[in-house]
């Protein structure tokens, strides 16, 4: 196993557990290519009543309840952050929105800028909006003056999953993620946690 040197926070909202698995392969992936992982979720802001409505949202809700919500010290500790969220309407889901939104304090003082940041999704149909989804979220990491660290097509299972903005899946808790998934989560976490070492290690204090 290679030395743990840089931090990396996996942040995410998930309702019926499709994103909150991503997480998971991402988390695992940044540890084991190095990085010492958090995993966090973000507040949950739907009325009980309808998560009790949707089994599958109740189901992961419950198996989700020990993952620590996120914090602003996830974020001061993080030298990287990997932001998850699926597809509402072509956007961010509001869960991980006001997250976003609550860190304006620390945006000002200049604190989230220099990190590396990342995304990934899911939605319940093809085209359903993920690669919207993702360039709106990459519009909120452009105002942080963070350092944007894409899969792009720098692999040759990219040009299978076909999506160089981030890891995404098709499908909701009864469509399990699929290898192309599982290798796209791999081959990100493992891009971001490189430019994270080389960016820290690579500048000198004056820089």
């Amino acid at each position: 196993m290679p030395d743990h040197d840089v931090t990396v926070a996996v942040i995410y909202y998930s309702s019926t557990g499709t994103v909150a698995e991503l997480a998971r392969l991402i988390a695992d992936a940044a540890e084991h290519a190095g990085a010492d992982v958090r995993l966090r979720r973000t507040a949950e802001l739907a009325p009980q009543a309808a998560i009790d409505a949707n089994p599958a949202w109740a189901a992961n809700a419950a198996a989700t309840a020990d993952v620590m919500e996120a914090t602003h010290e996830d974020m001061l500790w993080a030298d990287a952050v990997l932001f998850g969220s699926p597809t509402r309407f072509g956007n961010v889901a509001s869960q991980l929105k006001q997250f976003l939104d609550t860190l304006g304090g620390l945006w000002q003082q200049g604190r989230l800028a220099d990190k590396v940041y990342s995304g990934f999704t899911a939605s319940a149909t093809r085209h359903g909006g993920q690669e919207s989804t993702l360039l709106a979220l990459y519009q909120t990491i452009h105002h942080f003056g963070g350092i944007l660290v894409t899969p792009g097509y720098t692999d040759p299972a990219k040009f299978v999953d076909g999506n160089p903005y981030g890891t995404s899946h098709v499908g909701g808790p009864d469509t399990p993620l699929d290898d192309d998934a599982r290798t796209a989560a791999r081959i990100q976490a493992e891009r971001v946690v490189k430019f994270t070492k080389a960016i820290k290690h690579g500048l000198s204090p004056a820089s």
